[in-house]
């Protein structure tokens, strides 16, 4: 529903040097949004999430009938970018029984005793099933930049820039090897200004209902703001490939990341040309039969104006 080519902007090319400052992140204020109007964006923009749901609730059963693909995606950004929220209403019409979504905290002593793609390797999508990453394995190359104590045991205390690369590398392989088996990888970095995060954490701080989505961690990590965008441009331009690109939503209007979001799964997910199973001569036969043995009158049966009238046993 959204044309490619503005789709197009918000794509990392594979291989380019990444600049969060040339991607904006309040769409509206563009000079083709300026021309149509802030109103008219959040109208339109509620019609292709509205639209997208449908589909989406159409592609998932098609996506678990051919049971050939699965589909993971992975939401990255800082804090109060809007991750759950855009979960939330754009998986909003898909059935809950093909969809998995995983939220990943501070990783366990267990957890560390592995290889850092460990714990997310278990939580992978089956066949026929969209897992949702709220927050991956991305975030061993991003706030553990920021803070490498973090790393835990094995890891150097000062990792040098070969420690990362080898890290995107890892990353890279990884993604090259589920796109090979079959897991179609999307990738959403929600781009917030440091402005609208102020404001949306002001707006949990006064708000009672909101008091329980704010933690003092989310004031100590925004004083890191510089080095998340950095770690962020650097994570970005590495592993951004062809098979899973990296996709730069500006995340400051939340209507417009929900519903650029919403279509770019939708389509990618129909781009996959997908198809319902065929079912042989001899299932086939089957179902003939079955059709006749129900459509079939038997002795047994209660006469249909009997059941229509509310007669005796009726119901």
């Amino acid at each position: 529903m959204i044309k490619p080519q503005i789709l197009q902007q918000f794509i990392v090319s594979p291989g380019s040097e990444v600049n969060l400052k040339n991607y904006v992140t309040d769409w509206t204020e563009t000079d083709t949004a300026k021309e149509l109007g802030k109103d008219v964006i959040k109208e339109r923009a509620n019609e292709i999430l509205a639209e997208n749901r449908k589909q989406l609730a159409a592609a998932q059963e098609l996506l678990y009938a051919s049971d050939t693909y699965s589909v993971l995606l992975i939401f990255q950004a800082m804090d109060a970018a809007g991750k759950d929220g855009t979960i939330r209403h754009v998986m909003a019409g898909v059935n809950p029984q093909g969809c998995q979504v995983y939220s990943f905290k501070k990783p366990s002593v267990e957890e560390l005793d592995h290889n850092f793609l460990w714990r997310y390797m278990k939580a992978l999508p089956e066949r026929g099933r969209i897992g949702i990453f709220n927050r991956s394995y991305y975030e061993d190359v991003l706030v553990v930049k920021v803070h490498p104590e973090w790393l835990g045991p094995g890891q150097p205390a000062k990792p040098d820039k070969a420690f990362w690369e080898k890290r995107y590398e890892d990353i890279n392989n990884f993604e090259k090897h589920l796109a090979r088996n079959g897991t179609l990888v999307l990738k959403f970095f929600l781009h917030v200004s440091k402005g609208e995060q102020k404001r949306r954490f002001l707006e949990r701080l006064n708000n009672p209902e909101k008091h329980w989505k704010f933690s003092e961690s989310d004031m100590a990590e925004r004083e890191h703001w510089k080095d998340y965008q950095k770690a962020f441009e650097d994570a970005l331009g590495a592993t951004s490939t062809k098979r899973a690109p990296w996709h730069v939503i500006p995340a400051d209007r939340k209507y417009v990341a929900r519903a650029l979001v919403a279509d770019i799964v939708t389509t990618a997910i129909q781009d996959l040309g997908l198809e319902y199973p065929k079912v042989s001569a001899e299932k086939m036969a089957q179902l003939e039969a079955a059709r006749a043995k129900l459509e079939k009158k038997t002795n047994g049966d209660k006469p249909e104006a009997l059941l229509e009238s509310g007669g005796e046993n009726a119901g």
